[in-house]
């Protein structure tokens, strides 16, 4: 099958493109660094998107970003572009969508949540319809090489003494190997499996500083020192993480993290077949270079 990946040059979006291909299937990406690109910014109409459809079977969309940032509104990437990028699927008759979406939407009414679930819906309402079979997938925090809240982690993990929220200590997530993701995502693209919402995270659920602290373990270093920042502090920095582009701690992510970002653990074993890693041995996924 052809199977089009959009933000298929991104993060998870690379690691489905690989998974896809291991299947033996034709991936085509579809991004603003592909050929011929495509501005998502651009892109919100059916019509628009019905040439990049021409002769594909299944669509993947695995476009996201954290905030919004110059050229990257998320009212557009992640709501009006894609039910665009949907309506045209409906109308070519492409049965299969995949969107890629994350866990804890439905309880956020951050920018980030509330522009992603109205996607989701208005993706689940088309398949409530009988004009496409779709399959939202919602995972916790995905680690891997490349990924922004994974460098965070990282270079926390290398630190002797740390100063970190509160919201860190008390919130849970469930991180999952990106190639793991990857993997179940590219099968749900190719299988008869059912559609409907797939929550999918890691094994055990962890705090973030507990999560951090094995990270450190990992790394065969010594227990940090850990002191809880003040909550005003806490604010204060992610408000000046709101200025800087490329840093995922800011007023966004503090908002995410007041909620637990977990899920049935047996969902993700289940969809590969197999125990997936665990946060104790997230570390040796990455390749020896990162």
């Amino acid at each position: 099958m052809r199977i089009l990946i959009c933000g298929g040059t991104g993060f998870l979006g690379r690691h489905i493109v690989n998974a896809v291909a291991q299947l033996e299937h034709d991936p085509v990406v579809l991004s603003r660094h592909s050929s011929p690109p495509l501005d998502f910014a651009q892109a919100t109409s059916p019509e628009q998107w019905l040439p990049h459809l021409q002769s594909i079977d299944v669509v993947i969309n695995a476009v996201g970003a954290l905030r919004d940032q110059p050229g990257q509104n998320l009212q557009t990437l992640h709501t009006a572009a894609p039910m665009a990028l949907f309506d045209a699927c409906a109308q070519l008759g492409i049965q299969r969508v995949v969107q890629i979406s994350a866990l804890g939407v439905e309880q956020s009414e951050t920018r980030y949540a509330s522009t992603k679930r109205a996607a989701d819906e208005h993706l689940l309402a088309l398949g409530a319809a009988g004009r496409l079979n779709p399959v939202v997938v919602r995972p916790s925090v995905i680690f891997g090489a490349g990924g922004a809240s994974s460098k965070l982690f990282l270079n926390l993990a290398k630190l002797p003494a740390l100063l970190l929220p509160q919201l860190m200590q008390d919130s849970f997530i469930q991180p999952v190997a990106v190639r793991e993701l990857a993997e179940v995502v590219a099968r749900m693209a190719t299988a008869a499996t059912p559609g409907g919402v797939i929550e999918i995270g890691g094994p055990e659920p962890i705090s973030i500083e507990r999560f951090i602290a094995s990270l450190r373990a990992q790394m065969k270093y010594g227990p940090a020192s850990v002191r809880t920042l003040p909550s005003w502090l806490s604010s204060s920095s992610a408000k000046l993480g709101d200025h800087i582009p490329w840093l995922p701690w800011c007023s966004e992510t503090m908002a995410l993290l007041e909620n637990n970002n977990v899920t049935n653990p047996q969902n993700l074993a289940n969809l590969l077949g197999r125990a997936a890693t665990a946060p104790g041995q997230l570390l040796s996924t990455l390749p020896k270079h990162a």
